[in-house]
């Protein structure tokens, strides 16, 4: 995984009061789980647009009163109605500790079924997997080329060295399908088939 060094500041009190006070000083409340204890901190608002509005996943290098923790970004809440960032979890990370992620998925190629007039159609963005950290890939990375329309790659056709995957395994990653226009070439050149064949 690709890596982001965050910097934050050791809260003493944790209370809907203080917690508005932070945000009102321009900073985010947050909370580290994971760990022997939980520990609380703020994050300067602006350094963790990097974090949160990325398709990107990153570890975290997380400094908090002098002391470092490995981290990953676990659960986030927004404002309901200016989407604002309000608050962030994050959950520690141990080289010999199973985590769970959603991995980003990332099509690769030129399906055959789209040069034969289908559409590419996308049904997963990101996958639930579970590995050790240093197996975690930066995303998860589908061949294409070889999808003809109606034909569909699914989760269990989904090679994962060293993660396994926590979703269905017969849902659609990616699929080819037909769209109207393909639809109506196959039908003409079906009746222009059939009418070839009657003169004969």
């Amino acid at each position: 995984m690709k890596a982001l060094s965050i910097s934050g500041l050791a809260r003493t009190s944790v209370g809907k009061k203080d917690a508005k006070a932070v945000r009102n000083a321009g900073n985010v409340p947050c909370v580290l789980y994971g760990g022997d204890s939980q520990v609380h901190f703020s994050v300067v608002y602006n350094d963790l647009l990097p974090l949160v509005y990325t398709p990107e996943v990153y570890a975290v290098d997380l400094q908090v009163g002098g002391n470092k923790y490995n981290a990953i970004m676990q659960d986030i809440m927004f404002h309901p109605v200016t989407d604002k960032i309000m608050h962030l979890d994050f959950f520690e990370i141990r080289a010999d500790r199973l985590i769970t992620m959603d991995i980003p998925v990332k099509l690769n190629g030129s399906a055959a079924g789209v040069k034969a007039g289908g559409k590419l159609v996308q049904n997963l963005r990101k996958m639930k997997v579970r590995a050790l950290p240093a197996n975690l890939p930066d995303s998860i990375n589908i061949n294409v080329d070889k999808l003809e329309i109606g034909q569909g790659i699914k989760v269990a056709e989904v090679n994962l060295e060293g993660v396994t995957s926590l979703m269905a395994p017969n849902v659609v990653v990616a699929a080819v399908r037909m769209t109207r226009a393909a639809a109506a070439a196959a039908t003409d050149a079906a009746a222009a088939s059939a009418a070839g064949a009657k003169k004969k």
